[in-house]
């Protein structure tokens, strides 16, 4: 058995998704070809789990990294687990399969390994990301939820995404999808924000239950040079519980808040542009936080998003 497939969870369709993926998403000011380049030292360290979405506007990039890399004998493209997203203005039934399409048009791949919906939120289809009105207020579509993931069913049975899943779903969202008549592919993840300040405790213990797999972003705070990432709260990786943690183990506190979530069982996504901190992300198989360790970063949860909530606050309830 390879070691990227131990480091690797069972999806309920029966593929496997490696447990430490590298995130993509990046403030504007981070340019495309730092994103390329990044990536490919990503799997140079040995990532070989990629995640991105349609929204991030860098999967051309994304797709020459991961090109070169087959292209040089790195890696051959079934080494490579790849992630990309839905987002809202194709949520209509009929535009789903076009979404997916047009991510592998950036990428030159044939198919991606997973296709999440990106929100339970439909926005107006059209050119623009966040479709607004005269007065700048989110020009919303009225699509159920159900029908948008028959159309993921679609995209598996076409060959286009190996698996299918979700992302910023609640236990509501997804028991709307679990429920439905008819139902042939359960999600095999929901892919949401989660670090020791938000750690998602019930909805990880829910996803669980229903064999569906919990994968984190924002795993170590995020980046406040993102537009849409409030600018007052507290610094993860600052935190001196976590830090006296890493002291005591001889890490950074980033590979700590990593591996927290590896031992909970939670696929997690670590995100840097930078070779030093790419690497160091990486090395997070080789110790073990007590359960002392564990317990007390689990006391760190405040239930604190690093997002601005407004955005799709009153559709995500």
């Amino acid at each position: 058995m390879s070691f990227t497939r131990l480091l690797s969870v069972h999806l309920n369709d029966g593929h496997f998704m490696p447990m430490l993926g590298f995130g993509t998403s990046a403030p504007r000011k981070v340019a495309t070809s730092n994103v390329e380049e990044a990536v490919q030292v990503a799997i140079d360290v040995g990532y070989r789990h990629i995640d991105s979405a349609y929204l991030y506007l860098n999967e051309e990039a994304i797709g020459q990294a991961i090109r070169k890399k087959i292209a040089n004998g790195t890696v051959k493209r079934k080494d490579i687990f790849y992630t990309t997203k839905l987002w809202g203005t194709f949520s209509r039934p009929e535009l789903v399969q076009r979404g997916l399409e047009l991510s592998l048009q950036e990428l030159q791949l044939s198919y991606v390994n997973l296709y999440l919906i990106h929100y339970p939120v439909s926005l107006q289809p059209g050119k623009k990301f966040i479709p607004v009105d005269s007065q700048g207020k989110i020009i919303f579509d009225t699509v159920d939820l159900c029908s948008t993931w028959e159309a993921m069913e679609k995209c598996k049975e076409a060959g286009l995404a190996k698996s299918i899943g979700v992302s910023n779903f609640n236990r509501r969202q997804l028991e709307m999808i679990l429920n439905k008549p008819g139902l042939k592919y359960k999600p095999v993840c929901n892919q949401v924000e989660c670090h020791p300040y938000l750690n998602q405790s019930k909805l990880l213990e829910y996803c669980k239950s229903k064999d569906i797999v919990m994968t984190g972003y924002a795993a170590l705070g995020s980046d406040p040079g993102k537009e849409w990432v409030k600018t007052d709260n507290p610094v993860l990786l600052e935190d001196p519980v976590l830090n006296a943690i890493a002291e005591k183990h001889r890490r950074t506190p980033a590979q700590v808040a990593l591996h927290y979530q590896l031992q909970r069982g939670v696929v997690v996504l670590a995100k840097s542009f930078t070779e030093k901190r790419i690497k160091e992300n990486f090395q997070i198989f080789d110790f073990q936080l007590t359960p002392e360790d564990m317990k007390t970063i689990d006391g760190l949860n405040k239930n604190m998003s690093y997002f601005e909530n407004s955005f799709f606050s009153h559709h995500l309830d």
